[in-house]
């Protein structure tokens, strides 16, 4: 291509932009010395044409190229120092991915000529880099209303995971969003009673470095590279195949959440690839340790962290959220190591640039928008601190139903604190307690079957020693590890896996069950398979436990019809309304309010809660213990009686009691006070 068909083109917007007759590029660097816009053939092998842009407005590098066309398959080099004591590691040599692509041509491998740390690696590495594709106009989906947290049943899933092993879907469809729209899929969400999905990454990622010589990769996506472009694996169809499953899922009923990963990207440490931003502006888009600028702060554990309070990667991340809104239609986000994207340099602040930027955007402030409300850095734990209107993983609730139902002592009032919507976290700034996202189990760490069948973790698999993943589980394995034929044992952890979810499910705030959980699905006792892209991750269908995802979706229905269970008031113990019935009474098994050395027995370990809402009423019984108990139920009131609804230990128990009612041990019993004429 001549230098006649370049010509200045303008600085926004930022990345490649399809015209009538080519495009205009612009690319932000502060420290860069030239930009060069990158073209290949059509298979994206070849290199037909590199084209320096011919103007700088300020950090933005831009020239408008003729004649090219929509499906040009493209790709950046950037011309600096190589000075890793200031920062900067500029390579012409590396092919880099345009951070602003919506589109590329093919998944990331790891490959040689990607790393160089000591010196500037001359090899090439556009042979072994996805290029971009240049794009028509966006076809973008119009905003649905908002839809909110209250009342909300949350299902974790992966896109590959959950579809891959399927039966009923078509085998080229599987693990990926045209499976996961496949009606097959969506019959199973829509009859367990899920309202929304959040779908773990789907933005193009890339392999930590340590996996390809173990035959591994990884398969949670949380290593991104590319945040706008949906990863091909995921995706082969691109963005219109993502927004018909979207559409598929919201026409069902079911609202769909993304989770995101604005915390870091698949480049690592100081010693891992230059594929992107590390080689456009490394010391801009990364935080540096102030007294050695060749390395990386390390809030996120993986190795560095991006800085979102500059306004760079600031922008960047706020166009991969409209992007994913608009292009592809979601609903709201979730948002991995939140605490990260909050982080001033001195330290974490509730009104840092990004939280503000959503809380202004027209397009965002109204999605649901989720916090993991910690990172590993220091002041990094930061539960309840998250804005007005936010959701956040609650894991002070996973925390405390794991020890409660695994024996230990003392934690009955902490129990009661949380199955009442965790107040004393979200309510001091008056925030409904749906903000508390309660989870017992998530992608990260074991599965339900797996925390009551081990009482350690088994990741041999991964390749690392059993060093990965974490060693506080408060698991236990009902006398013999893992697996096992012994039918006593095997109807004691079925027991308690009911018992956990109905735990989740009858408390207030807002459940999230993960996927396969209502089915027995099993890691075999790994609790960190981020890098097992087969059958130890993977959905396992055919071994599916359909009587347990019934009893699943009897606790769900329960809930969503009950208002008793679903209020978003912080529980105060005062009466409500004119009936003169409080919102809660804490009992005793024989009807007794609980005094002060009823709730600091160390024994005790049964929590009864009489809960009364919008003339809806429910008593909710965990009782850990091993022993029988009869619990007396409080006065129906006329015209009304209590029923059986979900019985852990009997899943198939329902209908009318009297008085008083029988609870087995290491059980959880729901019953409702229902209209004698409908009962």
């Amino acid at each position: 291509m001549s230098g006649s068909v370049v010509t200045s083109g303008t600085p926004e917007p930022l990345g490649v932009t399809l015209d009538a007759g080519g495009v205009n590029v612009a690319v932000w660097s502060a420290h860069a010395e030239a930009i060069e816009f990158c073209l290949f053939g059509a298979s994206g092998d070849q290199e037909i044409a590199r084209i320096r842009l011919p103007e700088r407005s300020g950090d933005v590098f831009h020239g408008r190229i003729a004649g090219v066309c929509a499906g040009a398959r493209y790709g950046l080099r950037a011309h600096g120092p190589w000075d890793p004591t200031r920062g900067h590691r500029f390579n012409a040599a590396k092919l880099l991915v345009d951070p602003f692509a919506t589109t590329i041509d093919r998944p990331f491998r790891l490959d040689p000529t990607m790393f160089g740390t000591d010196a500037p690696n001359p090899a090439d590495s556009a042979a072994a880099m996805p290029k971009g594709i240049v794009g028509t106009p966006a076809i973008t989906t119009p905003c649905r209303p908002p839809v909110g947290l209250d009342g909300q049943i949350i299902y974790e899933l992966h896109v590959r995971g959950f579809t891959q092993l399927h039966p009923d879907i078509p085998t080229p469809l599987r693990g990926t969003f045209a499976g996961l729209a496949h009606p097959a899929a969506i019959e199973h969400l829509r009859r367990l009673g899920i309202t929304a999905v959040e779908l773990m990454p789907c933005a193009a990622w890339l392999d930590e470095r340590h996996l390809p010589p173990l035959g591994l990769s990884n398969y949670w996506g949380y290593n991104p590279v590319a945040f706008l472009a949906p990863d091909p694996r995921l995706a082969p169809g691109g963005w219109a195949e993502i927004r018909a499953a979207v559409a598929a899922l919201q026409e069902a009923g079911i609202a769909v959440l993304l989770d995101v990963v604005f915390n870091h990207t698949g480049e690592g440490d100081e010693l891992g690839p230059t594929v992107s931003l590390r080689g456009l502006d490394n010391a801009s888009y990364y935080r540096l340790l102030p007294h050695d600028l060749s390395r990386y702060v390390n809030d996120t554990g993986c190795g560095h962290t991006l800085a979102l309070d500059r306004p760079p990667m600031l922008r960047l991340a706020m166009e991969a959220l409209r992007c994913w809104t608009t292009r592809a239609g979601v609903d709201g986000f979730r948002f991995d190591l939140a605490t990260t994207l909050g982080r001033r340099a001195d330290g974490f602040d509730p009104a840092a640039p990004l939280f503000e930027a959503i809380d202004q955007d027209p397009i965002l402030r109204d999605r649901i928008l989720i916090a993991e409300p910690w990172d590993v850095g220091e002041g990094g734990y930061r539960l309840g601190e998250f804005p007005d209107g936010w959701g956040e993983w609650n894991d002070r609730f996973r925390d405390t139903a794991r020890r409660f139902w695994r024996g230990d002592a003392g934690v009955v009032g902490e129990l009661a604190t949380r199955l009442a919507g965790s107040a004393d976290i979200f309510g001091g700034r008056h925030r409904p307690v749906s903000c508390s996202v309660n989870f017992i189990t998530a992608h990260d760490g074991f599965t339900l079957a797996d925390l009551v069948s081990h009482e350690r973790k088994h990741n041999e698999a991964n390749g690392e020693h059993n060093r990965d993943g974490t060693d506080q589980n408060y698991s236990w394995n009902r006398g013999i590890e893992g697996a096992t034929d012994d039918p006593t044992i095997g109807a004691a952890r079925a027991g308690d896996v009911r018992a956990l979810l109905a735990t989740l499910l009858l408390a207030r705030g807002t459940p999230m069950l993960t996927m396969g959980d209502e089915c027995g699905r099993t890691q075999q006792g790994n609790n960190n398979a981020y890098s097992q892209d087969n059958a130890i991750s993977w959905l396992d269908w055919a071994s599916a436990d359909h009587s347990l995802a019934a009893f699943t979706n009897r606790l769900i229905t329960a809930r969503r019809s009950c208002a008793a269970l679903t209020g978003t008031r912080p529980l105060t113990g005062e009466p409500v309304d004119e009936s003169g019935i409080p919102d809660v009474t804490w009992q005793t098994p024989d009807g007794r309010a609980m005094a002060v050395a009823d709730w600091q027995a160390s024994e005790n370990r049964s929590l009864i809660a009489a809960l009364y809402e919008a003339g809806s009423r429910a008593l909710v019984v965990l009782h850990a213990g091993g022993e029988t108990i009869r619990v007396t139920l409080p006065t129906a009131r006329p015209e009304h009686r209590w029923n059986i609804i979900a019985d852990s230990q009997r899943p198939e128990a329902h209908g009318p009691v009297e008085q008083e009612v029988e609870v087995v041990g290491r059980s959880v019993l729901l019953v409702v006070e229902t209209a004698a004429a409908f009962g």
